[in-house]
């Protein structure tokens, strides 16, 4: 049996990391005693508190038959997920183990089953966050993947099967494909990313959003992206997230006066959106909703990048998810054109009837069913006949269009938005709308989930 006098050694690296997750690098462990094998489970589970909010966390310890699974090790973590269930608050997992013990049986088999099931029991009722730091493999990198948010370090690995051609299995590649969240440079910038994201969650799906006090926002620095987004949040409040992951799309958790918001835009590039994208903002809508996060959705884009190729292979699946998942959302939503609101897009992230409670447009900007420049080939076709420069008389009537007919002001007029603002009212326009949803009470169709194409 393993020695029992150094049970909790705090030179341990499981240890070591959870007193840099807890406040103060305080925590109180518990099954602290269970042995696997000749040696104690290899895995450290504890509660304590991150930024004054009370978590549950388990981090795996290498030092102990390199960090390997077995049954005891995914009682104890069932046991952390039970007790988040019971209680209402956050998961925090720690990963770093060379797999399962590899002693031919299957016991093996129904520990990651126990660990899988009360992972997807727990998706969407507390927040849950793996912190991958070392070696992530098979099931336990499908229960890591899980979870709400995936951070990992830079030297971490995360695969199914050890196939690393091109870099799979890196955080990179993880970054790249969606699965991670954040990858940071090493462990001390990967925990203090999720005591950030723990300090922006709220600590279940019944509790509020947290508010807390908060800076005035930065200067905007021009009307593009970055600007706007500083313009609307509160100082030093911005989380970017799945930044390596669909270059067109922005997201990011951040707060507005003070109250935690998500943030997800279409123009982060001038480039159209592709599957990724859609997935990308798909996928962030579905974890603020799950946790009543309202959502500020900034709109300037000409559609999905669509081709044959995309077509063939079903592009048209990945809007549909994305209108999906927002018009099933019934968190807070506010959309504010910020550029180009063109075609099915704009129905998806920003129409009144189902996906925006509120809905604005910056002076200047254009909302149509189609790019400008498509709708002067179908609309005003006969106007193009005769010009000695072709190229120069369609880039004019589509101007023409885009502030006229496709007007911000006409789609007003039709109660397409409702209302057009100035760049300096944006942040006064949110946070007005964003305190008048805060009572927002929304009853569905009684179903078990919906049955989005995949």
């Amino acid at each position: 049996m393993g020695d029992l006098q150094n049970v909790k050694d705090p030179k341990s690296p499981a240890r070591a990391r959870l007193a840099q997750l807890f406040d103060e690098g305080k925590f109180q462990e518990f099954g602290a005693y269970i042995q696997e094998k000749d040696a104690q489970a290899a895995v450290v589970t504890a509660f304590g508190y991150v930024n004054g909010d009370p978590v549950y966390a388990f981090a795996q310890d290498q030092s102990i038959h390199n960090g390997a699974v077995g049954e005891a090790q995914a009682a104890k973590i069932s046991k952390v997920f039970t007790l988040a269930a019971k209680t209402g608050a956050p998961v925090i997992g720690v990963y770093d183990s060379n797999g399962a013990f590899m002693d031919g049986s299957a016991a093996s088999l129904n520990a990651y089953s126990l660990i899988l099931k009360r992972t997807s029991q727990l998706s969407g009722v507390v927040p849950v966050i793996s912190l991958v730091l070392g070696v992530c493999a098979g099931s336990a990198a499908i229960a890591a993947a899980a979870a709400d948010f995936v951070v990992m370090t830079e030297d971490a690995e995360l695969f199914l099967t050890p196939a690393f051609e091109k870099g799979a299995g890196s955080a990179a590649a993880a970054a790249a494909n969606g699965t991670a969240a954040a990858v940071e440079a090493d462990e001390a910038a990967a925990i203090a990313k999720v005591r950030a994201l723990v300090n922006l969650m709220p600590v279940n799906n019944m509790a509020t959003v947290p508010c807390m006090e908060f800076d005035a926002p930065a200067a905007a620095s021009g009307s593009d992206l970055e600007g706007y987004v500083a313009s609307i949040a509160d100082g030093g409040s911005v989380v970017a997230l799945y930044e390596g992951f669909g270059g067109a799309a922005y997201t990011a958790l951040a707060t507005v006066a003070g109250t935690t918001v998500g943030i997800a835009a279409t123009n982060k590039t001038d480039a159209k959106l592709t599957e990724d994208d859609c997935d990308k903002l798909a996928r962030f809508m579905r974890t603020c909703d799950a946790f009543s996060i309202p959502v500020i959705t900034l709109v300037d884009t000409l559609g999905f990048g669509g081709s044959v190729e995309t077509e063939l292979k079903g592009a048209v699946k990945a809007v549909t998810r994305l209108a999906g998942s927002y018009a099933e959302a019934t968190t807070a939503k506010i959309a504010v054109v910020t550029g180009m609101a063109a075609g099915p897009l704009f129905v998806a992230l920003a129409g009144k009837s189902s996906n925006s409670d509120f809905a604005y447009a910056l002076e200047g900007t254009c909302i149509a069913p189609m790019a400008p420049e498509s709708a002067v080939e179908f609309l005003w076709h006969d106007r193009l006949k005769g010009a000695d420069d072709l190229n120069a008389k369609r880039k004019a009537l589509a101007k023409e269009y885009a502030e006229t007919v496709a007007s911000a002001d006409k789609a007003a007029a039709l109660g397409v938005v409702d209302d057009v603002i100035g760049a300096a009212d944006l942040r006064a326009t949110v946070t007005a709308a964003l305190s008048m949803l805060e009572g927002k009470r929304v009853t569905n169709l009684p179903k078990k989930h919906s049955n989005f194409p995949f």
